[in-house]
């Protein structure tokens, strides 16, 4: 007999999350907003169709309330990706650091369609896809940051 699991359940446990229709991406976009991407930490691997970051993440799924800030690094990969460009990177600094501010996808007429990975300084990543096809899975424990603050948004 399988038991239904409880928001408190998940707390302290690493996420592992898969996107596949728009609906999931909102979720994973709005759990990598305000994460840091080392430019040195992306990797588009062309054969094997996968564009893959480590990223340092703001666990937004902990309590909102506290005022310190926790981030955990995780990995976020899109399978099924044809093409990658990218608009105000430079690829050549390797120790140059991105903020996401958001993920968007704008479907085509068939399932294809091009992500939009938007980051701070109007840089872009633009992800030809076949499909919506996203992982996100903590892969280190949290770790409090120098600031201990959490990013503001009007929203929140």
């Amino acid at each position: 007999m399988t038991k239904d699991a409880k928001y408190e359940d998940g707390v302290d446990s690493p996420l592992k999350l898969i996107a596949v229709d728009v609906e999931d991406l909102k979720v994973i976009a709005t759990l990598v907003q305000d994460s840091v991407i080392p430019v040195s930490e992306i990797s588009w691997r062309p054969k094997q169709n996968r564009f893959a970051l480590l990223i340092n993440r703001v666990r937004w799924e902990d309590k909102v309330e506290i005022s310190s800030i926790e981030r955990v690094q995780s990995v976020l990969v899109f399978d099924d990706i044809s093409t990658v460009s990218t608009l105000g990177i430079d690829q050549n600094i390797s120790d140059n650091i991105l903020s996401l501010l958001t993920i968007s996808w704008e479907s085509s007429s068939d399932t294809t369609g091009v992500f939009q990975l938007v980051f701070s300084g109007n840089s872009i990543i633009s992800l030809k896809a076949e499909c919506i096809n996203i992982l996100l899975r903590d892969v280190t424990r949290p770790y409090q940051t120098n600031s201990k603050k959490r990013p503001k948004h009007d929203n929140i």
